[in-house]
């Protein structure tokens, strides 16, 4: 960080006296990042500002016209070029990451020196964005393994994994749910229909009568475009590498499918009806696979 850097940063943080220069504050786990929030990566990436330093308790964003100072605990204080610019609002942490107010963007930006509206370099531009939604969930727990395993948790646990590693890669993201609640099925589309998303997948487990059945399968409505079809493929490709036995790509016309306006995915990662698929799906490395594996083929997409 460069001396001026550290000054303003002093600034601030006189301005804020004692209780501003805390660190966070913000609610803990089970906290919803919604539609009305973004990242702090996403935040910079909109604003042409690069993250030049980071701790648990600021975030310094930087372009060549500009220095931005933000304080991420829950109504803490924001600064451009030193100067105070008003209160961040709700800060959440999620699973590792900082959610701000979507509305900060639009308070942001008139302030700037200059305002680029695309980011200053390949590190932080955003490929696309992707609603990533958890299947199931509150009083729908979805199908249940013979040792009791709740599909609604290993949706949500290979989800909010997809969701992490492809904001790491600048990718935006959105998830239609980050805790154990229910989201209706025509609200899940609706979220990617108002975010005009390059790719919804929807995340589910499986079960079947016989338990024979094994193995991970994709799913594109009968209608679907070619953009879903090559999503679709995409995915699977990578998902092969895994170990898992490949079902293929299939046409069904799920409620989240047909009513999604973008291409859309649905991804059933084995049985739980099934020993072999069961004794994966509750093993958090297996799952991890699952996940990194969907993420690449959800990047390859986009590319």
């Amino acid at each position: 960080m460069t001396t001026r850097t550290c000054i303003w940063i002093g600034i601030a943080c006189l301005a804020l006296g004692i209780v501003g220069c805390q660190g966070p504050q913000g609610p803990g786990l089970g906290v919803i990042a919604g539609e009305d929030s973004t990242t702090i990566e996403q935040l910079a990436a909109r604003l042409g500002l690069r993250i030049d330093q980071r701790d648990e308790t600021f975030v310094v964003l930087k372009n060549a016209a500009n220095t931005v100072i933000l304080f991420t605990h829950t109504d803490g204080r924001f600064f451009i070029n030193g100067k105070p610019a008003g209160s961040m609002g709700p800060v959440k942490m999620v699973a590792g990451v900082v959610y701000v107010p979507e509305a900060l963007v639009e308070q942001i930006r008139p302030l700037l020196q200059s305002a680029p509206t695309t980011p200053v370099g390949p590190s932080t531009r955003p490929r696309g964005v992707v609603v990533i939604d958890a299947g199931h969930g509150g009083h729908d727990p979805g199908a249940i393994g013979t040792t009791s395993l709740q599909e609604k948790f290993i949706n949500l646990r290979v989800a909010a994994k997809v969701a992490r590693l492809l904001e790491a890669r600048g990718v935006g993201v959105v998830m239609t749910r980050w805790q154990d609640e229910y989201i209706e099925l025509e609200e899940r589309a609706a979220i990617a229909n108002r975010r005009k998303a390059d790719l919804f997948v929807s995340i589910h487990a499986d079960s079947a009568p016989s338990r024979e059945a094994q193995g991970f399968t994709i799913y594109v409505a009968t209608a679907a475009s070619a953009g879903a079809y090559r999503a679709a493929h995409a995915i699977n490709q990578v998902m092969e590498r895994t170990g898992t036995s490949n079902r293929g790509v299939r046409e069904q016309d799920y409620r989240v499918l047909v009513n999604t306006d973008g291409p859309a995915v649905l991804i059933e990662l084995g049985y739980l009806t099934n020993a072999q698929d069961l004794a994966r799906l509750s093993d958090d490395r297996f799952r991890d696979r699952l996940a990194e594996a969907i993420a690449d083929g959800i990047q390859a997409y986009l590319r």
